[in-house]
């Protein structure tokens, strides 16, 4: 990366609750969000030239149609659900610091509307490879996931009172966040009355469902000097594949040093190097949060604390507002809602640009990261200096 592109425009729709937003289509959620993030730009939809996306599920034709965009050069797609979602700004990056287009908007949407993320491997097919799912009785992620955490827990002696202060951080940060669906603080005891799901995962690990959509648009420093915001440089981003970590939660055959991590090791290892950057040198980041352990397990990957400190780590009170890492200021996907990563985005950038609801003091450098997740992985550290 030559590190010459820069997040210009942010565009968001409101939050809803899963399914609250029809009649309108997600098109129609991607179309408002996508028109706000070219007016914050300053720009008009005849200087857009690319789209990038991620998860896949977008039309193009589509949005040129809906939206009215006149001529793309470029239009791409990485995969990965929810840990491709970093990787959507290393394609915008490449695509214009290679010419390849000028002003490329980044779009990510969700509507649970007649299926809902939650029962995600319940509606697999009975297929070779994923016929074990629904043996074991595997219907959603978390399922899947409750078996990870339990390993972590087993291994290094992880606390349930450590996923309740992720979630207890999480309220604090949503109360003053305008939109944000779940905005009542709690108590430890209010999360441990909440009902088991999927033990050792209650209720309140679990993330929203949301319905919405955003869109952000990335351009070239050169051209950043000219709009009206900022620019919020997008100092590195990388997306890496690794066998051991597989399909995640859609494969259970991991090592145990795999089995007991958020499967992003290898992702932190590949964006320090690129980037120059260190986990000391991060002042706020978005944790990919759609279950509480992922969190703490996600820490411990990027190099924040060792493997299995993640809970003592959280326990201590570091990662509330006033900590020594904050994380996810605006609620995360656990209390303000949950559109697969791009809220985190989001609140990046409104840090980086100083003017988040919750804004980190003399916060330079953000890390964004892609969820646990089937490969490829992702991350991203978004800065305001270069």
């Amino acid at each position: 990366m030559k590190n010459q592109a820069s997040i210009v425009g942010v565009g968001a729709t409101p939050y809803y609750f899963r399914g609250t937003s029809a009649p309108q289509t997600v098109f129609e959620l991607i179309d408002h969000a996508v028109l706000a993030a070219v007016a914050d730009a300053g720009l008009k939809l005849s200087d857009i030239d690319g789209l990038a996306f991620f998860a896949g599920g977008f039309d193009p034709s589509m949005i040129m149609q809906q939206i009215g965009l006149d001529n793309l050069t470029f239009s791409h797609c990485v995969s990965g659900y929810g840990s491709g979602m970093a990787g959507m700004l290393d394609l915008a990056a490449m695509g214009v610091d290679s010419g390849r287009a000028k002003n490329i908007v980044c779009i990510g949407a969700s509507q649970n509307v007649g299926k809902r993320y939650g029962q995600a491997l319940g509606m697999l097919g009975l297929t070779p490879d994923g016929v074990f799912h629904a043996i074991a009785g595997l219907g959603g992620p978390g399922q899947a996931m409750a078996l990870m955490v339990r390993r972590h827990m087993h291994r290094y002696g992880t606390r349930r009172e450590a996923f309740g202060e992720i979630v207890m951080a999480s309220r604090i940060a949503a109360s003053t966040r305008e939109g944000a669906i779940r905005r009542k603080p709690i108590t430890l005891d209010d999360y441990m009355a909440s009902p088991m799901l999927a033990d050792p995962l209650c209720r309140l690990d679990f993330c929203l469902e949301t319905d919405g959509a955003l869109a952000f648009v990335v351009s070239s420093d050169e051209r950043a000097a000219d709009m009206p915001h900022p620019p919020v440089h997008i100092t590195g981003a990388a997306h890496v594949g690794v066998r051991d970590w597989g399909r995640a939660f859609f494969w259970l055959n991991q090592s145990e040093d795999t089995f007991t991590t958020a499967g992003a090791g290898a992702v932190a290892k590949r964006l320090y190097e690129l980037t120059g950057v260190g986990p000391q040198d991060i002042d706020v980041a978005m944790i990919y949060d759609h279950f509480s352990p992922m969190v703490l397990m996600q820490l411990e990957d990027y190099g924040f604390c060792g493997a299995g400190e993640g809970g003592p780590f959280v326990e201590s009170g570091a990662i509330r507002l006033d900590g020594s890492l904050p994380i996810n200021p605006h609620g995360g996907h656990l209390s303000e809602g949950y559109i697969v990563g791009m809220t985190h985005v989001r609140e990046a950038v409104e840090q980086m640009r100083g003017t988040a609801t919750n804004q980190i003091k003399g916060a330079k450098r953000a890390l964004v990261t892609g969820g646990p997740a089937p490969v490829l992985m992702s991350g991203a550290i978004l800065s305001n200096e270069r």
